[in-house]
């Protein structure tokens, strides 16, 4: 009896030393190595563009229902000032496209298309802003993890090379930490900036259609006859 008792209290110590240590997070993105500190800046980045894109787009989004009605009525009865004032009361790209389209009547036609396309061009460009710099984090972001890996596996080898005798897998770890560490993260960060970017570009899209269907409807309105 008093053998069996010590016998499964052997048994229970033995499982709990058995059992692995549980990691942290925090814990493997140190064991990530220096590779991980521009990898943390790409994903501050890409979070920052990502947050300061969405909240420009969605403010250029907003374009009040019945806007364009609103300035056939007044272009109808020949209250032009009115109908810029009207433009400049909704800070968006259709209002500044359709205000200079405005400005510009009396001219010819052609000039008039040439004037809202110019300012078009212009609010695209804002509405771009820094897209470019988040196709290139999603990029670059899995290149550098790729880098930690090798980097890795080089310090694993060397630990190796090093090592008289038997190799232990202690030894090795730190190595294998950076390698595994920094591809996981490296890949995560660059998905999310990934689909962050096509996300924000559908955005813009989205934008870019309302401006054009808003100033071929005012281009439109200028040829119907009075």
């Amino acid at each position: 009896m008093i053998f069996a008792q010590i016998t499964t209290s052997t048994d229970t110590i033995a499982n709990v030393a058995s059992e692995p240590e549980s990691v942290s997070v925090l814990d493997l993105l140190f064991q990530g190595g220096f590779m991980m500190v521009p990898i943390l800046i790409l994903s501050i980045m890409a979070v920052y563009i990502f947050v300061e894109r969405i909240l420009t787009i969605s403010k250029a989004e907003k374009t009040p229902d019945g806007f364009m009605s609103k300035i056939r009525d007044l272009v109808e009865k020949g209250d032009i000032s009115a109908a810029k004032v009207y433009c400049k009361e909704y800070d968006s790209p259709t209002g500044r496209m359709i205000e200079k389209g405005l400005s510009r009547i009396g001219s010819p036609l052609k000039n008039i298309e040439v004037s809202i396309e110019n300012v078009g061009k212009i609010e695209l460009f804002k509405l771009e802003k820094n897209l470019s710099l988040m196709a290139t984090i999603s990029g670059s972001a899995p290149m550098l993890g790729f880098l930690g890996t090798v980097i890795g596996m080089i310090d694993a080898f060397i630990a190796i090379a090093q090592e008289e005798g038997s190799v232990s897998p202690k030894l090795l770890s730190e190595g294998i930490y950076t390698a595994m560490v920094t591809t996981a993260a490296g890949l995560f960060v660059g998905i999310l900036a990934y689909l962050g970017y096509n996300y924000l570009v559908a955005k813009v899209q989205k934008v870019v259609h309302k401006m054009e269907y808003n100033s071929v409807d005012f281009i439109d309105l200028l040829q119907e006859p009075r």
